[in-house]
C-alpha cells in the first residue's frame, strides 16, 4: 500500500497561466508559497523564516475556476498528488520538475488590491456635501466552497 497525498495552505505567487491542450481541455499552472514562521529555540538560537515554492497544476473545471478567481496573493487550501515529469531541452539535457496536481481546493482569501482586472470597481454614490463621508470598512473574507468536479 502507498499514499501520494499533498495538502498545502499558502499564497499564490503569480497569476495562473491557462493553456488549452487536446480537445480544448484547459490546464492552469502557477506557483504557491508556503512559509514556516521563524522562531527562537530554548538555547536562544534564532531560526529564520523559511518559504517553500510549489508548482501547482489544475486541469479541466479546476483550471476554469483558477482562471476566473485565482490571482497573485490569493490564499488557497490545496489537496493533490505529487507528480514528477522529465523534459529535454534543445541541447538534449534532461530536466525534471515536480508538480502538485490538484484534486480539490478552496479559496480562503483574495489578494489585497483595490480591484482585480476582472472585477471593476463600482462607482461610489455621491452623498450630500453637508454630511461627512464615513470611511469604508473592509469585511473579512470568508472561506468559499466552490462547486468543483473532479478532473476525470
Amino acid at each position: 500500500m502507498s499514499v501520494n497525498k499533498v495538502i498545502l495552505l499558502g499564497n499564490v505567487g503569480r497569476d495562473p497561466d491557462v493553456r488549452y491542450v487536446a480537445q480544448g481541455r484547459p490546464v492552469a499552472s502557477f506557483s504557491l508559497a508556503t512559509t514556516e514562521r521563524g522562531f527562537t529555540n530554548s538555547n536562544g538560537v534564532q531560526v529564520p523564516e523559511r518559504t517553500e515554492w510549489h508548482n501547482i497544476v489544475m486541469w479541466g473545471r479546476h483550471a476554469e475556476v483558477a482562471e476566473k478567481y485565482i490571482r497573485k496573493g490569493t490564499q488557497l487550501y490545496i489537496e493533490g498528488q505529487l507528480r514528477t515529469r522529465m523534459w529535454e531541452d534543445r541541447n538534449a539535457i534532461k530536466h525534471y520538475v515536480t508538480e502538485v496536481h490538484v484534486d480539490n481546493f478552496e479559496l480562503l482569501g483574495r489578494p489585497r488590491t483595490e480591484a482585480s482586472p476582472q472585477q471593476p470597481v463600482a462607482p461610489q454614490q455621491q452623498q450630500p456635501t453637508a454630511q461627512p463621508q464615513q470611511p469604508v470598512q473592509q469585511q473579512p473574507v470568508q472561506p468559499q466552497q466552490l462547486p468543483i468536479e473532479p478532473p476525470f
